[in-house]
């Protein structure tokens, strides 16, 4: 093989959180490190997304770096920020820690292959060009390979189409237009609210209600952020690190039926009413997760108060069923602010997929089993993502065995401490399969994993170990945690990380 374009001590791929978290850190640490990124600027996902209504979902002091020299001269304008906000913020971060030098934009790694007799990566872009590198960190979260359904005709429509993590960058105007959306995930909320009251015409394709909570979003002044970072900053960044979830909150220390009918009650209405947000799950009681008699309390709770924003029977069906479609939590819940009262108004039209499902795109629309088509100017694919495992798989990483990770993770996705995979030396993977992850803070998920990975990779430099892999039975060993009900028991295990 011919000489690498590049020798390094660590590639990383992805400037999202955890590349930019690893690139500074261990660029601290004296090693040579490079992050190459596929899309055109930092942010990972916030640059992708730039979708209508796009926000995050864990509040503010809780979604950012924990590092004083980042936050102490940054101040967020909401609770939530938006996209826009969220690129301003990763903007500061680069010129704060001088990151964009080290960064190689628009190129995108398509393989990787272990030289055993060498103990290094051969890794290799899109272009062409290849890198030889001792240690291999794959940032590129749980979120990063969309996924859009086989549709028949989907080339055939005239109009514009786009998945919501794809979207143009320079935003594309929907006043007026008949917008269809497809999907209502997290993505699919924060569209339908946003565009609803702009359209002419929105028709909204659901598969699975979505058991979305109250946003309770709020601005923030000057001299609020000025107290903030005063007096809970600090705070606030030590507690992520103690709580299951790495917010500021944690479940609350009782069980469901240890309290009367009457606190739960008035307990999930402080929840709704003061909080909302991820609280309504992430701070309820001990047993919410476990128990599906308290876990269908809560859904009913959260289905009464959908009932009361949505004027039409038929809608009332379809967006908040009388048989809850999973249990609350199972999926990560999605925030809105308005989602629920859009469908009131007159132009909103809400497809049950369950019954109509989409036969093909047409070449100005979408036809549905029940022979209708209809027209639109505009469709939305918010169809999600080839979620956790999908960003590392679609890279074609060759272990020491010469099989590659997506053939090793066919059948089953397995991990030690959600990092790490046997025949894979060297390599390591942040917010990803068998973490925290979709269930965390990302942030505070991320500066856990990656003070760990860094605390290895400096123990073997200095040792001069040349490389690293876990065993089958650690692997296994993890996957049995993993696989337990009881959350706690994959707590512990974190907290000895910390």
């Amino acid at each position: 093989m011919a000489s690498p374009d590049l020798t390094l001590d660590i590639l990383c791929v992805g400037a999202g959180f955890a590349g930019l978290f690893e690139l500074y850190h261990l660029r601290s640490l004296g090693y040579s490190v490079k992050v190459f990124e596929a899309g055109g600027d930092i942010g990972g996902v916030w640059w992708h997304n730039c979708y209508p209504g796009a926000r995050v979902d864990s509040i503010v002091p809780v979604y950012e770096f924990s590092d004083e020299k980042l936050w102490k001269d940054w101040s967020w304008t909401e609770k939530y920020p938006d996209w826009k906000e969220l690129r301003r913020y990763f903007q500061h971060v680069d010129e704060k820690l001088d990151l964009r030098k080290d960064i190689l934009f628009n190129r995108r790694v398509v393989s990787a292959k272990w030289n055993a007799g060498k103990d290094r990566w051969l890794i290799t872009s899109q272009d062409g060009y290849v890198v030889s590198a001792q240690f291999f960190l794959l940032c590129v979260g749980n979120d990063s390979k969309i996924y859009i359904p086989d549709y028949p005709g989907i080339n055939k429509f005239r109009g514009s189409c786009h998945h919501t993590a794809r979207w143009p960058q320079g935003g594309i105007d929907l006043c007026g237009k008949r917008v269809a959306v497809i999907g209502t995930g997290a993505s699919g909320v924060q569209v339908v609210q946003d565009v609803g009251p702009r359209a002419s015409q929105l028709t909204v394709f659901q598969r699975t209600p979505n058991i979305a909570f109250p946003m309770r979003q709020r601005a923030i002044d000057e001299e609020t952020s000025r107290k903030m970072k005063q007096e809970l900053y600090s705070t606030v960044y030590r507690r992520r690190r103690q709580t299951l979830g790495g917010h500021a909150y944690d479940l609350y220390p009782k069980y469901s039926y240890d309290a009367t009918e009457e606190e739960r009650i008035l307990f999930y209405e402080d929840l709704w009413n003061k909080s909302g947000g991820l609280q309504l799950v992430a701070a309820s009681y001990l047993d919410i997760r476990l128990n599906q008699q308290a876990n269908d309390e809560l859904y009913y709770f959260w289905r009464r108060k959908v009932l009361e924003r949505v004027q039409s029977p038929r809608l009332q069906k379809i967006l908040a069923p009388e048989v809850p479609p999973h249990p609350v939590g199972a999926k990560r819940p999605s925030l809105e602010v308005s989602y629920f009262d859009t469908f009131n108004l007159p132009h909103v039209e809400l497809v049950d997929l369950t019954q109509d499902p989409i036969v093909e795109f047409t070449e100005n629309g979408i036809l549905t089993a029940d022979g209708h088509e209809r027209e639109f100017d505009v469709i939305v694919l918010a169809t999600g993502f080839d979620a956790m495992s999908g960003g590392i798989t679609q890279i074609d990483i060759e272990g020491t065995d010469g099989i590659s990770i997506a053939d090793k993770w066919a059948k089953s996705v397995q991990t030690y401490l959600g990092m790490m995979t046997a025949n894979f030396p060297n390599m390591f993977f942040i917010y990803g399969p068998g973490a925290p992850t979709a269930l965390s803070n990302g942030p505070t998920c991320i500066e856990v994993q990656g003070e760990w990975i860094n605390a290895c990779i400096k123990d073997m430099m200095d040792s001069g170990v040349k490389c690293i892999v876990p065993l089958h039975e650690a692997e296994e060993q993890w996957q049995q945690i993993v696989s337990q009900s009881d959350l706690a028991v994959l707590y512990e295990w974190y907290k000895k990380l910390l």
